[in-house]
């Protein structure tokens, strides 16, 4: 088991939680919840080693898209680098629905 820590400025305030996904072969959580301050930190467990530069790659990546300040929990099972983002793009989405829903 490994665990990972990566962070990424931000710019913007993310208000809602978000919760998607499971830990099973091949899969992975992720938990998304608002951030203190101005940035993003991801921590990562998996249970996979040696993939840092993997997780790095996939993570830098969405981040060129994603700019919320969150606290980004992953729980990996050996899901690919394309579960990864999918989960974390359904992670934001499920987030920004929970914003609207909150303003309206």
């Amino acid at each position: 088991m490994e665990q990972l820590t990566f962070d990424y400025p931000a710019q913007r305030a993310v208000t809602t939680r978000a919760h998607v996904g499971v830990v099973g072969s091949g899969d992975l959580e992720v938990l998304l919840q608002p951030a203190s301050d101005m940035q993003a930190r991801v921590v990562v467990h998996t249970s996979v080693d040696g993939y840092g530069h993997i997780w790095k790659s996939v993570l830098d990546r969405f981040f060129t898209r994603y700019d919320g300040a969150a606290l980004i929990e992953i729980n990996d099972f050996g899901a690919t680098p394309g579960v990864v983002a999918l989960r974390l793009a359904e992670a934001v989405e499920a987030a920004q629905g929970g914003e609207r829903g909150a303003q309206s």
